[in-house]
């Protein structure tokens, strides 16, 4: 896939000079089938305190998130030498998270609160701890670089909806924090950190998402910045319903004004997306004609 940079830049690719961060991500979907199986086979329990079932969803999302940050990587106006300097730096730290999720769930310890375990499992939980805090350190400095003028100008629509995403992931390192420092996901009776904590990272495929489509079509909607603008408002509102929800010790599913202002953030967040499919379909259809 490519965009259309401004006259005199050569068109950006996605993906472009990531092969290895792109492998990487990959090896989280690897992990994640190995965890399948195992879990098909025998369950994801492993006394006394692991659990594969939960390595399999943590390999999966981190193999999404690396893939979806090293599509748009190449338009945030890093030069070469800061690029490589994220890259490997990210690479490293993923690796890291890959092997102590997967290793002591498989050994029956949890990574991330051990308790009662041996020298060695209070080392590798220890250690990953602060391998997530850099993860946070390390992608901010790179959602800086999408709130720069060089990038906004290379890249006008799709690193707008990359800005709404930055914000949002912000959002979701955040709730992950908040896990670390309240010892667990459960918030009250009912609240649930991890619905914060994960919906937040889609928004690096919702919201440029729409920017793409925009950015693909030369007789759009005059309104296009809006509609992404609508996406990215839409998809925050939603976000922070449902964390000031979970902030109250509530569950996300009930019914209540919080759950339900989420849910119609989040149709409205998707409303563009099918506006756009529709112009596309309609333009297709026309030239058929």
């Amino acid at each position: 896939m490519k965009n259309q940079s401004l006259a005199g830049h050569p068109p950006i690719k996605f993906f472009q000079g990531e092969k290895w961060l792109v492998l990487t991500g990959l090896l989280g979907f690897l992990l994640a089938g190995v965890c399948a199986i195992w879990v098909m086979l025998y369950g994801g329990f492993v006394a006394p305190k692991g659990d594969v079932s939960k390595a399999f969803s943590f390999n999966a999302a981190l193999g999404v998130f690396l893939l979806s940050t090293a599509a748009i990587i190449p338009f945030s106006s890093l030069g070469k030498r800061s690029r490589a300097y994220f890259r490997w730096s990210y690479i490293l730290l993923a690796l890291y998270s890959y092997g102590a999720e997967t290793m002591q769930n498989f050994r029956g310890v949890d990574p991330r609160f051990v308790k009662n375990g041996t020298p060695f499992d209070v080392a590798v939980g220890s250690i990953f701890t602060f391998v997530a805090l850099l993860l946070v350190l390390f992608y901010g400095f790179l959602a800086v670089q999408y709130f720069r003028k060089k990038a906004y100008t290379l890249q006008p629509k799709l690193v707008m909806g990359i800005r709404y995403a930055m914000i949002a992931i912000m959002l979701s390192f955040a709730a992950g924090v908040w896990i670390s420092f309240n010892a667990g996901r459960f918030v009250g009776q009912h609240g649930n950190i991890i619905w914060l904590h994960g919906v937040g990272f889609h928004a690096l495929q919702a919201v440029p998402f729409v920017a793409w489509l925009c950015e693909r079509k030369k007789h759009v909607y005059a309104s296009c910045h809006r509609l992404i603008h609508l996406t990215g408002i839409a998809y925050l509102i939603g976000l922070v319903a449902i964390g000031w929800q979970t902030f109250l010790g509530s569950a996300i599913l009930e019914w209540s004004v919080l759950p339900l202002l989420a849910a119609c953030s989040f149709l409205v967040a998707f409303m563009p997306v099918v506006l756009l499919l529709r112009k596309k379909t309609s333009t297709q259809m026309a030239r058929n004609l």
